[in-house]
């Protein structure tokens, strides 16, 4: 198996590029973004590679990064998500974006991606919730915080000030992120009014 390829950049396609390795050139699929970030033709590139095998043909997908290649690997896991889906993704959000989008739950988000519809963005946050945070330096105290909204388990003060955020115009995501960071240098016992203030503060960093 095709792990690695590093030689230079022959010629580019739609959706892929040709990589020339000392006289071979191999055709290596990738999502808009890698294709935007890699070098122009005649210029030296390396990519991660993950090799799909199949009867009739080989087929290589490139990335950038590892974490980018571990995040086409684990979104084939989701149902009803095949690699040209999880191409798309990758080339709407960065992994960053994607695993902060699936630490909150932010189906929409995922949603942004062409091709892909609630049902499946929904999936995708749903199946991968427990899996992201390996990929992620995402804060766990945002993540709890986030599970104990959808649960309907946050305190009365936390709930109330995330809706008011939300009602002064901030997304739920950035909401929740910000009254996390608020809670966690207030305590848990505050009150929404200086989680509120406290959460502002943190927005408007």
């Amino acid at each position: 198996m095709i792990g690695k390829l590093k030689g230079v950049i022959d010629s580019y396609g739609e959706d892929s590029v040709i990589v020339d390795v000392n006289g071979v050139g191999y055709q290596v699929h990738c999502s808009v973004r890698t294709l935007q970030e890699l070098p122009g033709i005649g210029q030296p590139a390396t990519l991660s590679i993950e090799t799909h095998v199949r009867e009739d043909q080989i087929r290589l997908f490139g990335f950038v990064t590892e974490i980018e290649r571990e995040w086409f690997r684990l979104l084939q896991t989701v149902q009803g998500v095949g690699v040209k889906v999880a191409l798309a993704v990758l080339g709407t959000l960065k992994p960053a974006e994607l695993a902060s989008a699936i630490a909150m739950r932010d189906k929409a988000m995922v949603a942004r991606t062409p091709g892909v519809g609630a049902k499946v963005a929904e999936r995708i946050v749903t199946e991968l919730k427990d899996k992201a945070p390996a990929y992620t330096n995402i804060d766990p105290a945002l993540v709890r915080l986030s599970g104990a909204l959808d649960d309907k388990r946050a305190p009365a003060p936390v709930t109330d000030a995330v809706s008011a955020l939300v009602n002064l115009g901030y997304a739920q995501a950035q909401a929740a992120a910000a009254i996390a960071v608020a809670t966690r240098s207030a305590g848990e016992g505050a009150e929404a009014t200086t989680l509120i203030r406290l959460g502002l503060r943190e927005l408007a960093k």
